[in-house]
């Protein structure tokens, strides 16, 4: 099971007991990262598998890049600057930032070492404990809520670590584990039965509301207008998605929209990514190495041209991103998350009349296109291009993954790829109006 770590604090940061929860939460985040690279080898660390992934050296060096870049050298006085080369390699795409490394071709960078990154980190970790043990963080003050956006933003790239490192060895012929398969003695072996559960309809407010941390595209609260709808208590199966494939699901094109079936065409998809066919069975590449598909987990790896055809062949349709969280209502930010140890989808479990796998487990397919909520405003600064920007041409997911981190879920968090998308652990859920 992965956890975070302890963390020693000093007696300075104590004072506060509420700041001192902040340095805690930071040096668990920045410690779980180090936890998750661990098991690699530092070649491992250093290959990209795709122009969508990024070496692990690359997120840890980012990650650090962000505190760096947006805390310590306009914040802290006195500090002194790593490495200038850094800007350059480590910046993602923020353009007020200057120029830097194309995303496609970070896996060229070979230099700095992956030993460099490591003491970078250590760098930037020690500069920001003098942020709080000389009492320049302030509960109330815009530093600390950039160290919690650098928080939240380290927890990201957590995922982004596990699922790029997948890609990765999926593509090697020797299909090495990221760990080797641990028993799964508290995981059901079946998944609960189907059923649908309805929802009114009316007008119904949308977006975080509460105290803490949120990005700002889970905002401003605003009121969304619901027909009567039906929704899918578990997330759809491996073994619903076999029976999909024996029916020429990836074969017809009247299930799919026109730029799905394109994509069907030209990349020759016939399965979800990292499935394979061996001796009549179907294997799936797993954080655990190849193993067989286990039907009665949650289906993944799937992109929404996918997960909408699938839903057009079974009659129904996916959720829109104002449905899925209405209907969260009332059910507690819990599920199979990288806390549980598990780095893989489970088969859903639960009461009957009521919602399973909302959280966890994998990010859920909407109908919605990532859009503003009304009102929305990006922040000033290089900051405003963490979410504003790439409202375009992607679609919202909700819920959470096996590999998200802990305290990184909740009911109003808008998740967005583009609709050919795959690599990340993406299933779908389900819906049908309400007759």
């Amino acid at each position: 099971m992965l956890s975070t770590l302890p963390v020693e604090t000093s007696p300075s940061i104590r004072a506060d007991a509420r700041i001192a929860r902040q340095y805690e939460r930071l040096s668990q985040s920045r410690a779980l990262s180090q936890a998750l690279a661990a098991p690699l080898s530092d070649e491992d660390q250093v290959v990209q598998a795709m122009d969508d992934a990024s070496p692990t050296k690359w997120h840890l060096a980012h990650t650090t890049w962000f505190y760096e870049s947006f805390i310590l050298k306009p914040m802290l006085p006195g500090y002194r600057e790593f490495s200038a080369d850094f800007e350059y390699c480590f910046n993602s795409y923020y353009e007020s930032k200057g120029d830097r490394h194309p995303r496609a071709h970070r896996g060229l960078l070979t230099r700095p070492s992956v030993s460099q990154v490591r003491d970078y980190r250590a760098h930037v970790d020690m500069a920001l404990e003098r942020l709080f043990t000389e009492g320049l963080v302030d509960d109330a003050s815009d530093l600390a809520a950039m160290i919690e956006l650098g928080v939240n933003h380290e927890q990201q790239h957590q995922e982004l670590l596990l699922t790029d490192i997948l890609s990765l060895f999926a593509l090697q012929p020797l299909r090495p584990a990221y760990r080797n398969p641990q028993p799964k003695a508290d995981a059901p072996s079946s998944a609960i039965d189907l059923e649908f559960l309805s929802f009114d309809g009316g007008i119904h407010a949308i977006g975080y509301d509460g105290a803490a941390f949120s990005y700002d595209n889970e905002g401003p609260v605003h009121e969304a207008l619901l027909y009567p709808y039906r929704l899918a208590n578990r997330c759809v199966t491996n073994a619903e998605w076999l029976e999909f494939i024996g029916a020429g699901g990836y074969r017809e094109p009247l299930l799919w929209l026109a730029d799905g079936w394109a994509t069907v065409k030209s990349k020759g998809w016939r399965a979800p990514l990292y499935w394979e066919e061996h001796d009549g069975g179907w294997h799936q590449m797993t954080l655990e190495g190849l193993l067989p598909v286990d039907p009665a987990a949650p289906v993944t790896h799937i992109s929404f041209y996918e997960a909408n055809a699938f839903a057009t062949w079974a009659g129904k349709r996916l959720p829109t991103e104002f449905e899925w969280e209405a209907a969260t209502k009332g059910y507690p930010l819990a599920g199979n998350d990288l806390t549980t140890g598990a780095l893989r989808p489970r088969a859903a479990s639960g009461k009957p009349g009521r919602l399973a796998q909302l959280f966890g487990d994998v990010w859920e397919w909407t109908a919605s296109a990532y859009l503003p909520y009304p009102g929305y405003r990006p922040a000033p600064g290089a900051v405003g291009e963490y979410n504003g920007k790439f409202m375009v041409s992607q679609n919202v997911l909700r819920g959470g993954s096996c590999a998200t981190a802990p305290g990184h879920i909740r009911a109003s968090y808008r998740n967005f790829f583009y609709p050919y998308q795959r690599w990340q652990f993406t299933g779908l859920r389900l819906a049908e109006d309400a007759a």
